[in-house]
């Protein structure tokens, strides 16, 4: 993410269905397999958690020519700065719970109706990471965002 310093999640947003708006909260719970409990997506089969960068955010606003506030991207886990990892396998540790890339977030049309005309396309390529929970646990706001190797990327350096 960053060489300079450690990321920390600076937001969290879930919304119970589809279409409601998202709500800020302090802290969520993760559940191995599942997601975020109380969030759409919670028992998925794969699209357990979403996190963006405040970095891609800040991107973003200048390709749009407005700001892009972190709760109308509709993505979970917002952290401070840096590049969230995008291929799949990576993990992420944030908070008590551990996180595998499993694609891109694409970013949706109705971002211009709530963002504004242009919102989907400033952030393509900028609208974060989908990921599967491996290991449930506590996140909150503040808690720190690192990067951990792929346990194959371990087994090739210790052999």
């Amino acid at each position: 993410m960053s060489a300079d310093s450690v990321p920390t999640v600076t937001g969290l947003h879930v919304a119970k269905a589809t279409r409601l708006p998202m709500r800020s909260t302090a802290e969520v719970c993760l559940e191995a397999g599942k997601g975020i409990v109380g969030d759409r997506y919670h028992g998925t089969r794969h699209r357990h958690v979403t996190v963006q960068s405040a970095t891609s955010l800040a991107e973003a606003a200048e390709a749009l020519g407005a700001d892009v506030p972190a709760h109308l991207t509709r993505r979970n886990v917002t952290v401070s700065h840096g590049v969230v990892p995008r291929e799949p396998g990576v993990r992420l540790r944030i908070g008590e719970a551990l996180l595998e890339v499993v694609r891109v977030a694409a970013p949706c049309r109705l971002l211009d109706d709530t963002i504004g005309d242009g919102a989907q396309e400033a952030l393509r390529r900028r609208a974060g990471t989908v990921f599967r929970v491996l290991e449930g646990g506590r996140v909150a706001v503040g808690d720190p965002v690192r990067i951990e190797e792929r346990v194959e990327q371990r087994a090739h350096t210790e052999g």
